[in-house]
């Protein structure tokens, strides 16, 4: 049905004269003063009492055109109040009037000051007829509620897109403001818990939009599939948990019910919060072992692009050669950790100190180094030892294990999330950078094998923004060099870059970096670790 056909002209089609019929008789009439009064007795407000009483407002110099707009608020107010209340009744009765009542107002829908009545109705209409909700006005649909839009998405995706897709790329920049933001080191990336990030401003209003509209919810996770398979951008998986998440905290049973990840997502969303996968939760998330559990689930997320595009949806086999070696050199590592902190806390003894020394700082056994190449999997586990370890200021240990992870696999320990938390806890380390072998570790082996992606000058402009100070003339220069942007880098990293310019320069103060770490927190660094030998 066409629009001209739903919205006339407006008063005219409920047989009220308006604005037309006003323009013909000033046009045809021989005194205009004498039609115009005749107009206002014929449609003022039919009250005889209240006729003696428009003299006395006109000396009081109130207008009748303010007086009739404030009777007409008045009335409009509790005719919005009225309408509510029906809506809040159940059954065909209030069906019926709503019905009726939004056939005999629609057509005035584009008079502004009766147009709220008429979203009234609409808004408590459960299930409006086609000819309403296809109405092409870009006006009315402005001014109506996310209640009648939901019922005009569920038949046009395109305009539901149109939407969401600036939502989606909002979320997508406050992520990588986070993660990218040189000046920040207080609300880092795993700063907010997950119930926090969840009340975001962008979940909230997906959430809003999507009511309790099965239709549209799926709608949204298939932008959000589509979109994570066209650019690999995890955070596009992050905002599809928190949404059913946010959805969840509302208890809109219409989804999460038939939401076949609610109750995996809710149960792990329960062992971050308390920090702790006990015996009962790992029985609801798969009668298994944990450990293994937990290695089955991170094989699951790290395949997920691969499922997706593929859509061979099957569990990725968990290489059992991850439990019987590659754990087993991690664990050696981190004994290694521990004799090392134990021996420090030992009366002084130099012969005994070398020896514990040479026996547990040496390279990293080679199967540590053979199945990071390997395996997303195990280059996960290596990343999160790697930061454990710069947050627990063991030296040795960071700088034996960090270089093997310039080989991850699929280069993991070069993306954002990592990189932001890894130089998050190195800038905290500002003074070891003054010895050579710390900064070969950390710049020569690790970070400059990544300079070739984009992302990694980031993180390395805002390592060496708090760290230059401590730096030795030759190290500072070779780092100025391998950071110069070329025409491929963007403008974020020219700007920064000229920004780090001038403050060595300058000369300016160090910056200032927060002593307490305990904002550096992710979820796993949380998790306790073994205590010393």
């Amino acid at each position: 049905m066409t629009t001209s056909k739903i919205i006339g002209a407006g008063l005219e089609d409920v047989g009220v004269p308006g604005r037309n019929f006003l323009r013909n008789a000033l046009t045809s009439c021989t005194d205009p003063l004498k039609a115009i009064e005749e107009f206002q007795l014929e449609n003022g407000i039919l009250l005889p009492s209240l006729r003696p009483m428009l003299p006395l407002l006109d000396l009081h110099g109130v207008r009748r055109l303010d007086f009739h707009t404030s009777v007409l608020e008045e009335l409009r107010d509790r005719l919005v109040q009225h309408i509510n209340e029906i809506g809040q009744k159940e059954g065909k009765e209030r069906d019926r009037k709503l019905k009726e009542l939004l056939a005999k107002s629609f057509p005035v829908v584009r008079v502004k000051a009766l147009r709220p009545v008429v979203m009234c109705i609409l808004r408590n209409t459960p299930h409006i007829d086609d000819k309403y909700l296809k109405v092409r006005d870009r006006e009315l649909y402005n001014d109506t509620d996310t209640e009648v839009k939901r019922q005009i998405w569920k038949d046009n995706q395109s305009l539901f897109g149109d939407e969401v897709s600036p939502l989606l790329s909002q979320y997508i920049k406050e992520k990588e403001t986070v993660l990218f933001d040189h000046l920040n080191l207080t609300n880092l990336f795993f700063t907010p818990s997950p119930k926090v990030r969840r009340q975001g401003e962008v979940v909230q209003t997906l959430a809003h939009m999507i009511g309790n509209s099965v239709k549209l919810y799926d709608m949204v996770l298939q932008f959000l599939r589509t979109l994570f398979l066209r650019t690999r951008n995890i955070h596009y998986c992050t905002l599809r948990a928190e949404l059913l998440m946010a959805l969840h905290d509302l208890e809109v049973q219409d989804i999460i019910s038939v939401d076949p990840c609610h109750k995996f997502t809710w149960c792990l969303d329960a062992c971050i919060r308390e920090k702790n996968v006990d015996i009962k939760r790992s029985r609801e998330l798969q009668d298994n072992t944990i450990l293994i559990l937990l290695l089955r689930m991170l094989a699951l997320g790290l395949s997920a692009w691969v499922m997706i595009d593929s859509q061979e949806f099957k569990e990725p086999k968990l290489d059992s050669q991850i439990l019987t070696k590659f754990l087993p050199a991690l664990m050696s590592l981190m004994v290694d950790d521990q004799v090392r902190a134990l021996n420090s806390k030992l009366p002084p003894d130099e012969r005994e100190s070398a020896i514990t020394i040479i026996e547990h700082s040496g390279p990293p056994p080679d199967a540590c180094q053979a199945f990071v190449q390997e395996s997303s999997v195990t280059s996960i586990l290596a990343m999160y030892y790697t930061l454990h370890s710069a947050r627990s200021k063991d030296r040795v240990g960071l700088m034996r294990i960090l270089g093997t992870l310039a080989n991850c696999h699929n280069d993991r320990a070069f993306e954002d999330p990592f990189l932001h938390s890894l130089v998050s806890l190195l800038i905290h380390w500002s003074d070891e950078f003054a010895a050579e072998d710390f900064s070969t570790v950390i710049f020569d082996e690790f970070f400059f094998a990544g300079l070739g992606r984009d992302n990694v000058p980031k993180h390395l402009l805002k390592l060496v923004w708090y760290i230059y100070p401590k730096l030795p003339t030759n190290r500072l220069h070779t780092l100025i060099k391998a950071l110069q942007p070329t025409s491929q880098h963007n403008e974020t990293v020219r700007r920064l870059y000229e920004s780090l310019l001038e403050r060595i320069g300058s000369q300016q103060e160090p910056a200032v970096v927060p002593t307490n770490m305990d904002h550096l927190d992710s979820p796993l660094l949380s998790v306790p670790t073994p205590a010393s030998l």
